[in-house]
């Protein structure tokens, strides 16, 4: 039997609102895509929908900008409340330039302006809302496993997706920023090749890849699928393929050559 990945896009994935009950919602999206849930299996969701059902949306005009936020953003030609939030969401600032901030956020990814965003996110009567990432996405992963757990009695692996760039790359690719039930990193060290030479440096991403597959069907713009069925990735119960957080996968700043 071939190897194979499936990734089904759950349809019709209803607004989500503080307070929403995930578990139930993927629950009931598995129903409407057919998916018999089995062990093994993994779901993928957007940053978004768990930052909305955790409460991380802000309205700007409740922000009072800091004389830090207002230089920086004159710096940078940004809105000075989105600076301020960026501020207050990060360790440092480790680039800037005319319209990019590129920070170290408080839970340690480097990216551009602390993950917040507004795009795909509601302002009514009178708002003018952004979205900050979840306090914890480790910890909001694992809750969801849980809840999937209790639901249907097996151990599915659970990523956190979000879009980040890349230094010396084009483009956004789907990352890992909070994972439950499956190795986020794999590490490989210790292994034999096919011609039984050990492997010295090898450890897979495997929270980002996965991220990254999904991402192809959730989309950036208007797409509305937030949450990916993944089955077929098999670890052949491994011994070093123990569940690892996605907090495993940011380099120490003491390995780190390029800041």
């Amino acid at each position: 039997m071939f190897n194979q990945l499936i990734l089904t896009a759950i349809p019709d994935f209803p607004l989500v609102n503080i307070g929403s009950d995930l578990g139930q919602m993927i629950s009931e999206g598995l129903k409407r895509a057919n998916i018999v849930p089995e062990q093994g299996d993994i779901v993928v969701i957007a940053q978004k929908v768990v930052s909305k059902a955790e409460g991380r949306t802000v309205d700007l005009n409740t922000v009072v900008p800091s004389s830090a936020a207002c230089e920086l953003a004159a710096d940078t030609g940004k809105d000075p409340r989105v600076v301020e939030l960026i501020l207050v969401e990060s360790k440092s600032v480790i680039r800037k330039k005319l319209g990019v901030i590129i920070v170290e956020h408080k839970r340690g990814w480097i990216m551009a302006n602390a993950g917040i965003d507004a795009s795909n996110v509601a302002s009514n009567d009178g708002a003018n809302n952004v979205l900050l990432l979840p306090l914890d996405p480790d910890r909001s992963a694992e809750k969801l496993r849980v809840a999937l757990k209790q639901r249907f009695g097996y151990d599915f692996g659970i990523v956190i997706s979000d879009s980040f760039g890349r230094p010396w790359r084009l483009g956004t690719t789907g990352v890992a920023i909070g994972a439950a039930g499956l190795p986020s990193l794999w590490d490989r060290r210790g292994d034999e090749d096919l011609f039984g030479r050990e492997l010295k440096v090898t450890q897979l991403a495997v929270g980002d890849e996965v991220a990254t597959a999904a991402s192809l069907l959730q989309g950036q713009a208007s797409e509305g699928q937030p949450v990916v069925h993944l089955r077929g990735l098999n670890f052949h119960n491994h011994e070093s393929a123990r569940s690892r957080p996605a907090s495993d996968l940011i380099r120490d700043v003491s390995e780190d050559m390029f800041r």
